[in-house]
């Protein structure tokens, strides 16, 4: 029997070229409209700098505190078998697909000081206010982010043999020191494509922190809102920073090398 050669049809690659050219031309209008004589200056302005290193700050901040959720999360969807595990996920899952501005009026919900479900305690025994403050940039961005941290992780626990565990266990090794040992070192590159990723989507959030956080220029705008404010007041700022944090993730995106998808085979 004659073997068929495998290739691939026409309309996938003429598809796919109309893909590439649909995501791509917004990029390439982007790189059109940015002043590159003056894209240093527009970026070392002092308004710019400023939102840079909230964004910064906050962005960090907010992949930490993923981080300290979003392990003990996967490993409960990836290791644990739990009748509502699938209304875990889907919770978890949620703040990816609903709207930004929605999620910012949750959290309003959550820890507005006035009558949010939290805030009112944190405002009136702790003299906490998360609203319109940096922390709630903070939250707002954790809120987004989570998500990201906890697929990539999820991924790559369920990727590694339990055997090596079980080895461990056998030679005395106790909880602590079988993950430690044992799962981190081979989580390490989920760990680090989750990472990266949330960190890039908490760089860039924008609806849930203007809802939650505001927009006060050296409090809590971040770049994104800087962009925002920019648009008609100094357009030429606002292409340089958008290019910027254009680059940012595309960086970011070539530095995962397909990991998140791989579940860090690769």
């Amino acid at each position: 029997m004659n073997r068929v050669e495998s290739r691939t049809p026409r309309f996938v690659v003429l598809g796919a070229a109309l893909g590439v050219l649909f995501l791509g031309l917004p990029i390439l209008g982007l790189m059109k409209r940015v002043a590159w004589s003056s894209l240093w200056s527009q970026l070392t302005d002092a308004a710019t700098l400023e939102a840079l290193r909230i964004s910064l700050y906050a962005s960090v901040c907010a992949t930490a505190i993923a981080l300290v959720l979003g392990l003990p999360l996967a490993w409960v969807l990836a290791r644990m078998q739990l009748k509502t595990r699938r209304i875990i996920r889907a919770l978890i899952l949620l703040p990816m697909v609903l709207p930004p501005v929605v999620g910012g009026v949750a959290l309003l919900g959550a820890y507005g000081k006035s009558n949010g479900l939290l805030g009112g305690v944190l405002g009136d025994f702790f003299g906490i206010q998360l609203t319109y403050s940096l922390w709630g940039v903070v939250i707002a961005e954790a809120f987004v982010a989570l998500p990201f941290l906890v697929l990539a992780l999820e991924g790559g626990l369920r990727a590694i043999d339990t055997k090596y565990e079980e080895s461990a266990a056998v030679m005395g090794a106790g909880d602590y020191s079988r993950f430690r040992l044992v799962v981190l070192p081979l989580l390490r590159p989920s760990l680090a494509a989750g990472l990266l990723l949330a960190w890039a989507r908490a760089l860039g959030e924008f609806g849930a922190t203007i809802t939650f956080a505001g927009n006060i220029q050296g409090r809590t705008q971040t770049t994104p809102l800087a962009v925002y404010s920019m648009l008609e007041s100094n357009p030429e700022g606002a292409y340089a920073l958008s290019f910027l944090l254009v680059a940012v993730c595309v960086g970011v995106l070539i530095g995962l090398r397909d990991r998140w998808i791989s579940g860090g085979t690769q």
